[in-house]
């Protein structure tokens, strides 16, 4: 069991920042071996959700309001350390990321940019593919709508 918070930028403490962007770096620069600028500047506008386990932040997005990344609301940089993926802690932080766009946006339309291997974990939350792929920083990714 992972516990949830959701917290804007200002509210992050210097440790919860520096663990978000080592497990962001862990994931998507190092395992998936991919240079790219994570720190993209939208930190400051997003909500950040973190799962906790044991005082480690396990699993994360974030996630904007309607124009702040996308026209519609977004969840962004979903990740989980790759030693606690079997307990489906994905599953867990994306329930809490679109709980959390309804409570602090009061919207139900979600965009996601997902890489195209995680189609299928993203529809079992009701997203749908719409256009084709493309490449993001070399890894084939397809937006996805939740209405």
């Amino acid at each position: 069991m992972i516990k949830i918070e959701v917290k804007s930028f200002n509210e992050l403490t210097t440790k919860e920042l520096y663990d978000v962007l080592q497990l962001r770096s862990e994931v998507f620069v190092v395992e998936q071996d991919c240079v790219y600028q994570d720190l993209d500047g939208n930190d400051e506008k997003a909500f950040h959700i973190l799962g906790i386990k044991n005082n480690r932040i396990i699993a994360y997005t974030r996630i904007f309001k309607p124009g702040d990344y996308f026209t519609d609301a977004s969840i962004g940089r979903v990740a989980v350390a790759k030693n606690e993926r079997r307990y489906s802690y994905g599953m867990d932080i994306m329930k809490a990321s679109i709980k959390a766009i309804h409570t602090h946006f009061k919207e139900t339309t979600i965009k996601v940019s997902a890489q195209t291997y995680l189609r299928e974990f993203y529809k079992k939350f009701g997203f749908k593919a719409i256009g084709d792929t493309y490449l993001e920083d070399n890894i084939p990714h397809i937006a996805m709508i939740k209405k």
